[in-house]
């Protein structure tokens, strides 16, 4: 009966410390910025974007979808949405890509496969002769484009079986790949760096310190490229390699000085940029969103890299197509500022959903 009455005192004790501890985190003094959930009390317009003004062709995606049926579940959104293609950015070579062209080959009308540069034989006499064998299987399997490549500043990870740390976008080993791409017909999406934010101190002058603090930047790294020799990097690829067409994922994640990006869209014809998964880090300024629509309409490529959600699509048609204001997404997005719509022109937008991807995938 002793050891019954320890146990009742201790679940109470347990109880009263977690009620102390849920109160706590509902007092400013105390609360944790993880926790902070605003919610907009704003009486302003709300739209429910179903569908997108025109055609869409997603240019940046994954292999979300693992199976047949996830597959066909997706084809089936696309349906309802109007999304004629989605690009799955494959990353993969050898086995995983023939096994992911398997898959979504089923619906050759609907998804575009890029495939990934082999990187297995780097640091041999074979590279890269040995990847570009390989590119051009890839190619004879149903492959039309390269990527997503990723440097983040120890050189190439996004590509399996093996990364090439060391290996930087504008090395000029990759040359004949990138060559060979030009010949293919092969469009190259290229991931540098990373948002400002995951480079900066993580303190209180942070204003994206949520999200920087999960994905943030080893600048102490001695090993690690800085910002501005990625973004260099990326200059130097597009510059050096003018019959092969890269697009820059992300805005070149050059999401807080557009004006870098808009610079190098104007100067490289056979440069293009996708705005996938940078929703958020864009919908704190609006007008001059809208105002960088209209100045590259020819050059941005719709994307969403964020799944295959229903919602997620209807989100982005949200901020793209409309003038909502001040309202929050912060599970999908994970920062805390108050999303804005842009309310791009249709005849922009025209261009960006859907013409855009269709000049290059027509070259």
């Amino acid at each position: 009966m002793k050891s019954f009455s320890t146990f009742v005192s201790w679940a109470l004790l347990l109880i009263i410390m977690g009620a102390g501890k849920l109160s706590a985190q509902h007092s400013p003094e105390d609360l944790l910025l993880q926790h902070y959930r605003p919610k907009s009390i704003y009486k302003v317009p709300y739209t429910d974007v179903k569908k997108p003004c025109c055609p869409v062709i997603d240019m940046h995606s994954h292999a979300y979808a693992t199976t047949p049926d996830e597959v066909k579940l997706w084809v089936n959104i696309m349906d309802s949405l109007g999304i004629e293609k989605v690009v799955i950015l494959s990353m993969a070579t050898g086995v995983r890509f023939d096994s992911i062209m398997e898959l979504y080959g089923a619906y050759p009308d609907r998804f575009i496969v890029y495939c990934g540069l082999d990187y297995s034989k780097y640091g041999t006499a074979e590279f890269p002769s040995s990847a570009i064998k390989e590119l051009e299987r890839c190619y004879r399997k149903g492959a039309r484009g390269v990527g997503e490549l990723g440097d983040k500043g120890l050189g190439e990870l996004y590509s399996w079986p093996r990364p090439a740390y060391g290996l930087h976008i504008d090395d000029p080993l990759l040359k004949p790949i990138y060559e060979k791409c030009a010949d293919l017909n092969m469009p190259v999406n290229i991931h540098v760096a990373e948002p400002y934010w995951f480079y900066l101190p993580m303190d209180s002058t942070n204003d994206g310190l949520m999200n920087a603090w999960k994905w943030r930047i080893d600048v102490s790294n001695p090993d690690n490229r800085d910002y501005d020799a990625l973004i260099n990097s990326l200059e130097n690829v597009v510059r050096d390699n003018p019959r092969t067409t890269f697009i820059a994922a992300h805005y070149a994640n050059l999401n807080h000085d557009l004006e870098r990006l808009g610079r190098m869209l104007d100067k490289y014809p056979n440069l293009y940029a996708d705005i996938s998964a940078r929703y958020a880090e864009q919908s704190n300024i609006p007008r001059y969103m809208r105002n960088f629509f209209m100045k590259y309409q020819h050059k941005l490529l719709y994307g969403t890299d964020m799944g295959f959600d229903i919602s997620m699509y209807r989100l982005t048609f949200r901020i793209l197509e409309t003038a909502d204001e001040h309202f929050y997404f912060t599970d999908l997005f994970n920062y805390h500022w108050a999303l804005n719509g842009w309310e791009i022109p249709k005849n922009i937008l025209r261009k960006v959903y859907y013409e855009n991807a269709v000049n290059i995938i027509n070259k």
